[in-house]
């Protein structure tokens, strides 16, 4: 019997409207947290500042809130683990950045521009990054990093240098088992921009951490991004939740939903009438 508390989580980005795709993931996560009689927390991912905008903020709520999800923590109520938002919870992820340097398992990088703009948001389905050619990993062999003047300096991004080789497994409790070699399937990747932001694979595992998540619910699309997460979690002794990655929601032409179907977000149902009860009516974990 399993003595801790569930936790689960759901974790939208205000960067447009929600959608049906995050409406059904998210309620599955409802679900999980329920059959096991455990806690939602809502976590706010607003790092992006270019565009997380206040009025996508204000409709994540009410829309989510329409759609039938309840949670018991989060930016909009008391909690043990706050800050709920991103934006907020900057220094403890300096935190997990200095020591990540102090292991020597980080180095600065100075290529792809278009990888750095990726790397605030959770990677999609068919949009992950190629596998980094190392093009910059002398500077970690040489100790090059180390003597760079500030961890948070712009002239670089932070990589994280994966083991080349190494098979990450991990059984997930909707797909099962699942394995990716480090090198192959992924490469180095980003964990601080050069525009002193924290990416995305740094952050979520910072946060699912302290806030004391046993079980992340997500979209199948970040199976890949889950391998990276077991290596953070590992380098910076920490305790990794489970995984339930849910199978992803898709239009008439099988193409993944994105906040770009407008006709498909949360707020444009909402407006039409539509019965949430009825649009979630099969949906089961």
């Amino acid at each position: 019997m399993n003595l801790v508390p569930y936790r689960g989580r759901i974790a939208p980005s205000p960067t447009g409207y929600l959608h049906l795709g995050h409406a059904r993931t998210f309620w599955i996560a409802q679900q999980r947290a329920r059959q096991n009689h455990g806690k939602l927390i809502l976590r706010n991912e607003d790092l992006d500042s270019a565009r997380c905008k206040n009025e996508f903020v204000s409709a994540m709520y009410e829309d989510l809130r329409w759609f039938g999800l309840n949670w018991n923590e989060g930016p909009d109520r008391a909690g043990p683990f706050g800050p709920y938002s991103q934006s907020e919870r900057r220094a403890v992820y300096l935190g997990a950045l200095h020591q990540l340097r102090e292991a020597g398992l980080i180095y600065s990088c100075t290529c792809s521009r278009q990888d750095v703009l990726r790397s605030l948001q959770a990677p999609h389905q068919g949009e992950e990054e190629p596998v980094y050619p190392g093009t910059c990993r002398a500077k970690l062999e040489l100790g090059t990093s180390n003597s760079a003047p500030a961890l948070t300096r712009p002239a670089f991004n932070w990589r994280f240098r994966v083991p080349d080789g190494e098979t990450v497994s991990f059984v997930d409790a909707h797909l099962g088992p699942q394995q990716f070699v480090a090198g192959k399937d992924f490469g180095d990747f980003i964990v601080w921009r050069h525009d002193n932001v924290p990416a995305y694979q740094l952050a979520v595992v910072v946060d699912d951490s302290q806030m004391q998540i046993t079980e992340v619910v997500r979209g199948a699309d970040l199976l890949v991004s889950t391998a990276r997460q077991l290596l953070l979690y590992r380098a910076l002794r920490l305790n990794p939740p489970s995984f339930y990655h849910c199978d992803l929601m898709t239009d008439e032409n099988g193409v993944r939903l994105a906040k770009r179907h407008d006709a498909l977000s949360l707020r444009a149902l909402r407006s039409q009438g539509a019965d949430p009860i009825q649009l979630r009516v099969n949906w089961t974990p």
